[in-house]
């Protein structure tokens, strides 16, 4: 008799606590870990994600495209990535891949150039050599940009180079402007001043390029296997990032307890970069639980135009999943 009861007891305990199992959660950051990847990490380090029974397991991919493939074949659930990355997939197949919520609300991309350079605004720009990643999404735009601001195609001399060799040659004077988003100024900033020098940013949001950039994507599947799944991992998530926006600091000491390797400092430095990409007038007149209509849809005829898409080939509403963040 006392056999059979501890057994039972023991399976007892065995199905408690498989039903007290978190559910997992695997996300992707769009690109190696930094100050402006470190909601994520204040999320698992504050409990937050815990609070939802959810376990999330962090990845890193190399690009927006790269995580919206690993998306499609169910190799991740959520992620970071581009708009224009969800937007030219789905404008060309069948992929299962969704935005549910945009992170920033303004495009990161950014010409870097040093004080007194005589690059004051975008148009200054015009005959200039500039340096840029040589597998950067900005160099896709960049063209269109150019002429939306009344600049030939082939007026700006473009150098294509590795992304390590960007700073030393801005510094360095090689070059007289590099591109570059935004959050990656604090690193800049450094280097130029070892050089004697200060580091001037001009956003491409202010001449003429609108429309979302980074975003909340997910695969489809997860969503229609695990919708209130979903549902909590984006509301904490979101919990996170306005954490993260209030304490910079937080976030970037969460980082670093998960990535020992990186720069704490600079971390703080790159997210407050960021911050500005988030809360700014869009925000407060948009708020940030879902995608404008219209804002949407030029983001998509900029993508559509850099691709030589046809602009009716994709309604870009289809690409968005509503009903999932409070």
């Amino acid at each position: 008799m006392f056999k059979k009861t501890l057994i039972a007891s023991s399976l007892l305990a065995l199905f408690s606590q498989a039903a007290l199992a978190a559910d997992t959660v695997r996300w992707l950051n769009d690109w190696l870990p930094a100050g402006d990847k470190a909601v994520i990490y204040l999320g698992v380090d504050k409990g937050l994600f815990a609070e939802q029974d959810i376990e999330v397991e962090i990845a890193s991919a190399r690009g927006g495209s790269d995580v919206v493939t690993k998306l499609a074949t169910a190799s991740a659930d959520f992620g970071s990535a581009g708009l224009a990355s969800v937007l030219q997939a789905r404008a060309q197949g069948p992929v299962p891949v969704v935005a549910v919520a945009p992170i920033y609300n303004k495009q990161p991309d950014a010409f870097f150039t040093a004080e007194g350079s005589g690059i004051d605004q975008f148009k200054d720009i015009a005959g200039k050599t500039v340096a840029t990643p040589t597998f950067s999404a900005s160099n896709v735009v960049f063209p269109l940009v150019l002429e939306a601001n009344g600049i030939a195609r082939d007026g700006v001399k473009l150098l294509k180079l590795d992304p390590g060799a960007l700073a030393p040659m801005l510094a360095t004077g090689k070059v007289d402007a590099t591109i570059n988003w935004v959050t990656v100024a604090p690193g800049f900033a450094r280097s130029m001043q070892e050089a004697g020098k200060q580091l001037k940013v001009i956003a491409w949001s202010d001449s003429g390029f609108d429309g979302y950039g980074l975003s909340l994507i997910a695969s489809e599947r997860f969503l229609k296997d695990q919708p209130e799944v979903a549902k909590k991992f984006i509301k904490a998530y979101r919990q996170a990032q306005e954490m993260a926006i209030a304490d910079p600091a937080a976030a970037a000491a969460a980082l670093k307890k998960m990535v020992p390797e990186i720069d704490e400092q600079q971390a703080v430095e790159q997210f407050e970069a960021s911050v500005p990409l988030m809360q700014n007038e869009i925000s407060e007149a948009e708020g940030t639980a879902k995608f404008d209509a219209k804002r949407l849809e030029t983001t998509w005829q900029w993508v559509a135009r850099a691709q030589n898409l046809p602009s009716d080939s994709l309604d870009p509403a289809q690409v968005i999943a509503n009903g999932f963040v409070e």
